[in-house]
This record gives C-alpha cells, sequence and structure tokens, in this order.
C-alpha cells in the first residue's frame, strides 16, 4: 500500500488527517512548501500541472523528467528527504489541445501520460473532463470515463515497461473545476449531489473493467467533486460544511477512495479543518501560493521605493505590468473587465494570471535586482512594520532574518502552514 492509500485508509477511518497538493512550478513556492514540509517532518506532495509541464515544454520549458530532477535538487539543497517528495500530474489529459479534434488532442494526451509516469510521478489525475473541437456541445459523462480509461492503460503499460510493475495512484471525476480557478464571474455555487457521485464511479469502474484495469481500480485513491469551494477574480466561495454531509456519508461507503478538492484556495483555516474531516482528505492549492509571492514581491518593491533613487530600483511592478500588456495571451480572456480595471486584475486577481510571467527574463532581472537592491543592509524596521507587518513581528522575535528571500518565503509560508495545521496537526 502507498504512502497516499495509507492516509486515505486513515481519514476514512476518521482520523482527522489529509495532505495538501502544492501546484506550482515557482522555485520560490517550492522552496516554501520543501521548508513546511521540513519542519513539520511530513510527506510533502507537488504537482506538475499538463499546461506547465508537458512533451513540448508547457509554460515552464520543462519536459517532466525536468521538473522533476527540479524539485528533487531544491530539496537537496533543503536538507528534505528526497523519499518525502511524492510527485503528481494534475490535469493530464487533452486540456492543452482542445482545439483540436479527439483523436489528435487524446493522442497528444497518451504522450503526455505516459512522459509523466516513465519520468517517476506517481500520482495521476485522469482529466478527460473537458471537450474536444469535434465533440459534442457537452461530453457525455460515459466518454469522460472511457478515455479515462484509456489514458489509465497508457500509463499502467508504460509503469509496468518502465519499472516493472505498477505503483501508480489515480483520481478520477467528470466534475472538474478549470486549472487554476474559474475563468468567469461566479454567481453560484452548487455542491455535487451524491446521485452523480454513484453515476460517475460506476461509470469509470466499467470503463477501467472494459480495459483489463482492475488491479489499477484498486489504486483509485481520489474523485474530484464540487464540494461548495471556488474563486474568481474578485470574491471566494466559503466552504460550507452542512451542505457537503451528504457527500461525506456516500464517501464512507466507498472502499479505498476519498475526495480530492480542487480550488480550495483562500478558504479559511477552519473550512481546511472541516474538509478534511469530511473526507476531503486531498486538498489542491496554486493560484493563492503564487498570489503570496507576488503580494511579498509587491511589498519589497514599495519598501525599495522608499530606500533607493529611481535609477537604481528593478521597477519591478512597471516591469511586470508591461509585459503582461505586450503579451497578453495568459490574462485577456479571463479578464473581461472596462478597460479602467485591467490593471487592477492584472496586478491583484484571485486568479493571479501574473503566475504565468515570473518566469520571463525581462521580469527575473527585475526580482534579482530588486533582491539584490534590499540586501546590501537589513530593511529598516518602520519600512518593514508598513509593508510587511507579519515579517517584521518575526523578524522581532528572532524568528526571521530580515533579508529579502527570507522574507517572502516566510510570507508564502503564512499559506502553506494553514494547509499544514489541517492536513497534519488537528
Amino acid at each position: 500500500m502507498t504512502i497516499l492509500q495509507q492516509l486515505i485508509a486513515a481519514n476514512k477511518r476518521g482520523e482527522k488527517q489529509g495532505i495538501y497538493a502544492v501546484c506550482s512550478a515557482h522555485p520560490l513556492v517550492l522552496e516554501a512548501a520543501i521548508l513546511q514540509a521540513k519542519q513539520d517532518s511530513s510527506y510533502l506532495l507537488i504537482e506538475a500541472t499538463a499546461n506547465q509541464v508537458n512533451q513540448f515544454g508547457g509554460y515552464t520549458g520543462m519536459l517532466p523528467t525536468d521538473f522533476i530532477a527540479f524539485v528533487e535538487q531544491l530539496a537537496t539543497e533543503q536538507g528534505f528527504a528526497v523519499d518525502k517528495l511524492i510527485l503528481g500530474g494534475d490535469h493530464l489529459g487533452p486540456v492543452c489541445w482542445c482545439d483540436e479534434d479527439a483523436g489528435s488532442a487524446m493522442q497528444k494526451a497518451d504522450q503526455l501520460i505516459a512522459g509523466y509516469v516513465a519520468a517517476g510521478f506517481k500520482k495521476i489525475h485522469l482529466d478527460t473532463s473537458m471537450r474536444c473541437a469535434d465533440d459534442d456541445a457537452i461530453l457525455a459523462d460515459e466518454m469522460v470515463a472511457i478515455r479515462a480509461a484509456q489514458l489509465c492503460a497508457v500509463a499502467e503499460k508504460t509503469a509496468v515497461d518502465t519499472f516493472g510493475h505498477s505503483d501508480l495512484v489515480y483520481v478520477i471525476g467528470t466534475e472538474v473545476p478549470p486549472p487554476g480557478g474559474a475563468d468567469e464571474h461566479i454567481d453560484t455555487l452548487a455542491v455535487t449531489q451524491t446521485a452523480h457521485v454513484a453515476s460517475t464511479l460506476a461509470l469509470h469502474h466499467d470503463a477501467f473493467l472494459q480495459l483489463g484495469l482492475s488491479s489499477a481500480w484498486q489504486r483509485v485513491v481520489g474523485l474530484v467533486v464540487q464540494p461548495g469551494v471556488e474563486f474568481d477574480n474578485t470574491q471566494v466561495f466559503d466552504y460550507d460544511s452542512s451542505k457537503a454531509q451528504q457527500l461525506k456519508q456516500y464517501i464512507t461507503t466507498v472502499e479505498g477512495i476519498a475526495f480530492e478538492a480542487h480550488s480550495t484556495d483562500y478558504q479559511t483555516p477552519v473550512a481546511y479543518q472541516q474538509l478534511v474531516n469530511d473526507h476531503f482528505a486531498i486538498l489542491k492549492v496554486g493560484p493563492e501560493l503564487t498570489f503570496a509571492l507576488r503580494e511579498a514581491l509587491f511589498a519589497l518593491s514599495h519598501i525599495e521605493d522608499a530606500l533607493m533613487g529611481t535609477e537604481q530600483c528593478s521597477h519591478l511592478r512597471t516591469v511586470v505590468d508591461a509585459d503582461m500588456q505586450q503579451f497578453p495571451k495568459n490574462w485577456q480572456r479571463f479578464y473581461q473587465v472596462e478597460q479602467s480595471l485591467q490593471q487592477l486584475y492584472r496586478r491583484f486577481s484571485f486568479s493571479d494570471r501574473i503566475r504565468y510571467y515570473w518566469g520571463q527574463q525581462g521580469n527575473k532581472n527585475a526580482v534579482e535586482t530588486l533582491f539584490s537592491n534590499l540586501q546590501k543592509q537589513p530593511i529598516p524596521l518602520p519600512l518593514l512594520s508598513q509593508y510587511m507587518p507579519l515579517q517584521y513581528l518575526a523578524v522581532r522575535n528572532k524568528t526571521l532574518q530580515n533579508n529579502p528571500k527570507s522574507l517572502v518565503l516566510h510570507h508564502i509560508m503564512q499559506v502553506t502552514s494553514r494547509y499544514a495545521d489541517a492536513c497534519f496537526k488537528q
């Protein structure tokens, strides 16, 4: 039984534990997550998303093998045991090629899955919930299940061919939120009905068995449903445990499978505890981590403005915003607002589309300049109190070093610590 299977079994027995999945490829976010896990002596689940990392490089430019090497190097540098890492693939399916016909998109999804498995990813989210160019307007749940089973067959064969056996675990579902949160304003949010859960499980079970995947079915550990949590650009839908009690009761009757909750970013600490206790044993977080990164970098850039002359400053906020305006592909369709609001959304939206731009060389250079400027001497405490009050208190208490990188990591860990408290410390 894998670590994740053991954890799911414990959660299903009523033990108040779960695991959070860090869905990011930013080195500072990953370093903060590693430091959190090291502090907690816990396992760390890190997931790469199909559009971040794929056989064509994704928006990070990394292949699956590159991502694993990258994460393991970061872990080693922080003295975190590599065998405490669990690597997962998120939204693995045709999501990146939905504008193509299903045959072409699924062929690329096969290659995507094979690449992830051969590289050593062990948790595989089979996501075929999206329609392709020649599909019906509404993709039937039966087709979602059939395609998921087809991808599972590729994963199992790749694992056996590469490692001699398969110890992969799978997450399935037909009601999967879009990667990175909602891509439009939300007015209402409905919790998944138990009848739909039963149907989804039955359809996937049948599809798996049709392809001789009974062993793989025993390693399905998660089902993605909508527990009533989501966020868009400016609002957060808070978890209401009372509305998820039927889901909680139903999943206790299903052996070996718990719920996986997507888009849990920005929930309250109490909500995370309730989610875990309601058998949402896997909590996904991504945009809130890079949102915290952006908050910290912007705070430091305001401090820099107060300390440095114009010629010396990194002008980080202006540089990254100019980059976003020059290359609007990664935010424009998500921020359908009037012109006067676009800068607000580009810089501060909960959807945090700015995260797609930190890897661009000009923006990386601006961050390096910012850090270099602020490393020359400790940041004056009044400025730290003004712009980073939590970090100011930690510096005063001598639990945090007053240097830019440490301040950023500490701010990101305000997010990871809430997840860790719910998953490991109840």
